[in-house]
């Protein structure tokens, strides 16, 4: 056997035992987000008028997600952050993601949910060009997870809801667990991370990180 037939063979048998040339074919690419606001249509013609419809600026990663000209102020009981951006399309209920470092200038605590999970949440106030909105619930800190869709999660071994750990390589890599799972038929393979997280591992939009479990 030449030398880069027995280098092709143990290429072969790396796949074949799930070693690391699996492990780097499997790497996932990482979606880096700000804090951001997800509207309801009638919250939205209460800030912009009756009928107003959101203009998409451009697509996001994931099928159907686009972020919008539109921005707003969030205001809590100690401060306000301007021009906080709207994403797209309309949702069932209003929703507002932020950074854990925001709470502090609002003066208020949000706690670390997956998005749509509402329930006990604290509200904050939208403030819009035609009004303004004081929502009961919905301030939350995104969850880090990864979007897959039902063939990405058997390729990967997880399924949906369940929590893995995951590895960043470089000079300030490291392990990130309770990574949430979020797999379904209409999402795209990336890992959502917010830019606190982000920074603290040198992670940007180019990086990939890899499941270790």
């Amino acid at each position: 056997m030449g030398k880069y037939d027995a280098l092709a063979a143990l290429l072969l048998e790396a796949i074949k035992e799930g070693g690391d040339f699996k492990k780097d074919a499997n790497s996932i690419p990482v979606g880096i987000s700000n804090r951001h606001i997800h509207l309801s249509q009638a919250d939205l013609e209460t800030l912009f008028g009756a009928g107003y419809q959101l203009t998409k600026i451009k697509d996001l990663s994931q099928p159907m997600q686009y972020a919008c000209k539109e921005t707003l102020t969030i205001a809590g009981p100690k401060g306000a952050i301007e021009k906080v951006r709207i994403l797209g399309p309309v949702r069932s209920e209003s929703q507002v993601e932020i950074l854990q470092a925001d709470c502090f200038k609002l003066g208020l605590t949000a706690p670390v949910r997956l998005s749509g999970d509402l329930q006990g949440t604290p509200g904050i106030t939208l403030i819009g060009p035609k009004g303004s909105i004081l929502l009961s619930k919905g301030l939350l800190i995104a969850q880090r997870h990864i979007h897959m869709n039902l063939e990405d999660a058997k390729n990967l071994g997880v399924k949906d809801g369940e929590s893995v750990t995951i590895r960043v390589d470089g000079l300030r890599g490291g392990t990130y667990s309770n990574v949430v799972i979020r797999a379904n038929n209409t999402s795209a393979l990336e890992f959502h991370i917010d830019t606190e997280e982000a920074n603290a591992m040198n992670l940007t939009s180019t990086s990939k990180i890899t499941i270790v479990k």
